[in-house]
Formats: C-alpha cells, sequence, structure tokens
C-alpha cells in the first residue's frame, strides 16, 4: 500500500505520553470480522485495558461493545480516535473530532496519511499520529 510520508506526527515520547493517558478509544472502521486488522487491533488493546468504542456502520455489538454509526452518536467522552479507513476519509474525520472537542489524539493507522486532515487536528489541539499501527506501538512500549 502506498501513502505519503507523514509531515504531521507525534514522536515515539508523545506516543508514550498517548498510551498512558487515554482510556477510551473510538475506532473507526472496525470491522467484525476478525481475521481484520482493524478487529486485532482493537482487540488487542482492549485486552490491555483500553475501553473500546466500535464506530462501523453495519453491526450492533463488536468485541462485546455496542457499535455506533458516527462518532457524533457516541454519548460519552472519547479520548482517542483510532483510523481504518481511507485517506481521504481523514478530512471529514478531523472535522468530527473538532467538533466533537473531548478528542486528544487522532491516530490513523498503518499506510494511513493525510498531511492536511492531521494538520487541521493539530491545530485544533490534538496529538496526532499517522502511518503507525497503535498495536505495534503500544508492544514496542
Amino acid at each position: 500500500m502506498e501513502c505519503d510520508f507523514p509531515s504531521v506526527n507525534s514522536n515515539k515520547q508523545e506516543i508514550k505520553e498517548i498510551f498512558a493517558s487515554v482510556k477510551t478509544i473510538a475506532v473507526l472502521g472496525l470491522s467484525p470480522d476478525s481475521s481484520k486488522d482493524s478487529h486485532r487491533v482493537a482487540a488487542y488493546l482492549q485486552a490491555h485495558g483500553y475501553k473500546i468504542v466500535p464506530v462501523y456502520p453495519k453491526e450492533e455489538i463488536i468485541l462485546g461493545e455496542t457499535v455506533y454509526n458516527s462518532l457524533a452518536e457516541i454519548p460519552f467522552p472519547i479520548d482517542m480516535v483510532n483510523i481504518f479507513r481511507k485517506s481521504a476519509a481523514l478530512d471529514p474525520i478531523a472535522d468530527a473530532c473538532i467538533s466533537r472537542g473531548d478528542i486528544k489524539v487522532f491516530w490513523a493507522q498503518k499506510g494511513i496519511v493525510n498531511n492536511a486532515a492531521a494538520q487541521k487536528a493539530k491545530d485544533a489541539g490534538m496529538m496526532v499520529v499517522q502511518n503507525m499501527c497503535s498495536m505495534v506501538e503500544h508492544r514496542s512500549l
């Protein structure tokens, strides 16, 4: 998979701070299929004590958690979004995160880069990670 070089990205120390501070992670594009990366990563994070909030329009329950159709529908605070969507989808996702006002971390998984959306999220005060797998980064700590 080809992707742009991320011009906006957190460093290893910031990533360590992210995992120490976040508790609730909305996983955008969380597939119910256990063979998919989004499912494996979310299950890993859930097993390591993070509250996972699935955002996926075609299911009701994934990994034992209520599924929401969008970020706007989640009725409680979210610390981080973990994005498993195409790079082009990051612009409206950044806007949705900004609209919520409670999201501290904008994380685009491996192979996903959108520097304009990342800069928008950063300018709104979020920490930004692009083109990195949250499971791999968590394991490396």
